[in-house]
């Protein structure tokens, strides 16, 4: 059901959301398109026309906010600048480049506004679905709504349903990637059969889409025991958090943060469990 209470959007927030679904069409334009090139980066990861385009989309909504801005597809830059930075957008303009490609529907727009090394904002943007999760830390709220004309983008007070993390069923529902499951993920799984003697259940997600799942109840446990880069967790950390959700990154043993002189992450785990 809908909340009651009056859901208001701060207007930078606002801005992130609706660079989020413009980005979303953009990208669905070029993936109707069955012509669109693959390239590879120094990384051998793969980047496409629908990564840069909707980069720059992003980048002339968010450069409105006056905060500056680090992003997957834009060029690095130094940490000597970025740690003078209070407050940066993150930014992965297509998270799921391989669901992309394989044409699965399991990618996303992924917009985060870090202040202080932390996540107070992130939104993500599902453009298959049309679905919509954003969190506001400081307000402890994260929303889903689904953008089925534009003008919901202007009205999301009315039409977005507040989420919840849910309450542990008999079975353990482990959100599992599509393309980086290993031995140290499946070796997590069978710690928690052991620890809780219940039955897991591993459904597999591409993208931030699983931040998204945990944050509105339809999985318990999250495990990421293999590295990933800020701008891949920092949206989806956002809207956990807002929920009261923690993201725990393994080598610390402390929430994750953000902004650092390495953009490369740690393992990490969001859990539902207690």
């Amino acid at each position: 059901m809908k909340s009651e209470i009056q859901n208001e959007i701060i207007e930078d927030f606002l801005v992130a959301i609706q660079a989020s679904v413009k980005a979303g069409i953009e990208i669905m334009n070029i993936y109707k398109n069955d012509d669109f090139q693959v390239e590879l980066k120094e990384d051998d990861s793969p980047v496409t026309i629908a990564d840069k385009s909707a980069n720059a989309i992003i980048n002339d909504f968010l450069k409105s906010t006056g905060i500056p801005i680090i992003s997957e597809e834009n060029e690095e830059i130094a940490f000597s600048e970025r740690d003078k930075w209070n407050k940066c957008w993150i930014v992965d303009p297509l998270d799921g480049t391989k669901e992309f490609i394989k044409k699965s529907g399991e990618f996303t727009v992924n917009i985060a506004l870090i202040e202080n090394n932390k996540p107070v904002f992130g939104v993500i943007y599902i453009p298959v679905s049309k679905e919509l999760y954003y969190g506001d830390v400081k307000a402890k709220r994260s929303f889903k709504v689904v953008i089925d004309d534009e003008k919901k983008v202007e009205d999301l007070s009315k039409n977005a349903q507040e989420i919840f993390p849910g309450f542990v069923q008999k079975t353990i529902n482990v959100a599992g990637s599509r393309s980086h499951i290993n031995k140290e993920t499946l070796g997590f799984i069978e710690a928690i059969k052991e620890k809780y003697d219940q039955d897991v259940k591993v459904i597999p997600k591409g993208s931030s889409l699983k931040f998204c799942l945990i944050a509105e109840g339809l999985i318990d446990v999250y495990p990421r025991l293999g590295p990933t880069m800020e701008w891949d967790t920092a949206a989806g950390h956002a809207i956990c958090k807002a929920v009261g959700l923690k993201v725990i990154d393994k080598e610390t043993e402390m929430e994750m943060v953000y902004n650092r002189k390495n953009l490369l992450n740690n393992s990490f785990i969001v859990s539902n469990l207690q």
